[in-house]
Parts: structure tokens; sequence; C-alpha cells
């Protein structure tokens, strides 16, 4: 099992309230726990989710709240939204500025995202917004962030360029297995916390549980393992 390089301070970037827990939140915890800083940047507020006949800005403020109940569990306490509108994201130039000045400003050694190409055997990997925004993370990790010359408005705002060296991306063919087995139980502690998207859903923690020991397989681990999967990018 590859020893894990834990970063001082690591950014996770997503479209939606509920991305983080479904996919790496057991990796966020094992991170904190190690002694990271961890922040999250939220493009949307995941308006656009279950209940149907919910007042739409109502859903926006239960979503933040339970994204910040669910960051709590593991040990994040440093959440914020961009306010893109849920289901319409697009890459441009606009979003590659706002995700640029977080990551100019948490300054982080990792950042930890979603994957732009399509997965077509896990539609649900591949909503239009995860897309969206993996495009323009890359983007602005390479080269926005880093060179002074893109979206200059940034320095007049007085937030200086800096160079992201790694990424760690879902949906796409892992490179790098993380040991979430420690802390598997803070992970469905911090998905359950979306009561609104998945309360009352039957099976969740075994599927959870299931997808962690394919990995762990996955890896060569040895049963009994549970495992969060990334692509390492060396952006340098």
């Amino acid at each position: 099992m590859r020893e894990l390089s834990v970063p001082e301070r690591a950014l996770v970037v997503v479209a939606h309230p509920d991305d983080i827990d479904f996919a790496m939140a057991g990796t966020v915890a094992t991170l904190t726990k190690a002694g990271a800083q961890v922040s999250y940047c939220l493009v949307t507020s995941g308006e656009a989710g279950l209940p149907e006949d919910a007042d739409r800005d109502e859903l926006r403020l239960l979503r933040e709240a339970e994204q910040r109940s669910a960051a709590a569990v593991v040990g994040v306490d440093d959440v914020r939204f961009l306010g893109y509108p849920d289901g319409r994201v697009e890459t441009g130039l606009a979003l590659r500025r706002d995700i640029s000045r977080v990551i100019r400003d948490v300054r982080p050694d990792v950042v930890i995202s979603q994957s732009s190409d399509r997965v077509w055997d896990r539609m649900y990997f591949s909503h239009p917004d995860h897309l969206a925004v993996g495009e323009a993370t890359a983007s602005a990790v390479y080269p926005d962030s880093r060179n002074p010359w893109s979206h200059v408005e940034l320095l007049e705002e007085g937030f200086e360029p800096h160079a992201v060296p790694r990424m760690w991306l879902i949906g796409l063919e892992p490179n790098l297995y993380i040991d979430v087995t420690a802390v598997f139980d803070l992970k469905v502690q911090a998905l359950l916390s979306h009561g609104s998207q998945v309360g009352g859903r039957d099976g969740l923690t075994e599927m959870l549980r299931d997808w962690a020991a394919e990995y762990a397989r996955q890896a060569g681990w040895g049963p009994g393992l549970l495992a969060e999967a990334f692509r390492e990018v060396d952006t340098r």
C-alpha cells in the first residue's frame, strides 16, 4: 500500500452539495485527521435537487446548511458557495476566474475535483454540471491561477498567483487509492447530513461500502479494507 503524502492545504471543488460526500468524504476525513487544512468550494447550491415541490430559495439555504453540517463531520469548516445556477453551469471565463480566485486565496498543495470526461457506464458521474466544473477547475489550476496575466482583475483584488502542483480527480482511471477504512463511518455520517437528498434511501451504507471495497480490491489490498480512488495528476 502506497504511503499517503499528506498536503498542508487541500481544496475540494465540486458542482453540488453531496458530491463530495458520495465520492471523497473519506479522503477528506483522512486528510484532516492527519493535520491537513481542507477547504470546500461548491459551484452551485444544489437548488435544482429534491424534493421537486420545494421552494427553490428555501432549498438552496437548506442544501447549503446540509453541506456545512456534512463538512463539519469530516473536519472542514471552510465551505464556500459560488452561487452558480444548479443544472446550468457552463465552462467559461467567469467560472474559471471565480475558481482561480479561491485557489489563489486558499493556496492549496492539491486540488481535488471532478473530471471533465464523461463516464458512460455511470451516467450520474457525468451530470453536465460535473463536466463543466471539472473542465473549469482544470483550467483554473493550469494555467489561470498561476499566470498573473490570467484574470488580471484578481491581482487588482489582491489575489497573487499560486501554482497548484497536484490534482486528484474522480471519474478517471485511478492511480491513487486512499485507505478510508478507519473513517468510513464518518463518510456515511457526512452523506446522511444531506437529508433532503438521501433521507429514507435504503441501502445507502451498503452501496458506499461496496464501492469502497471494490476500489480496495482494484488496489490489490487484502479483504476488509476500504478505499476511495483518484487519478493523481502532476501539474508542474
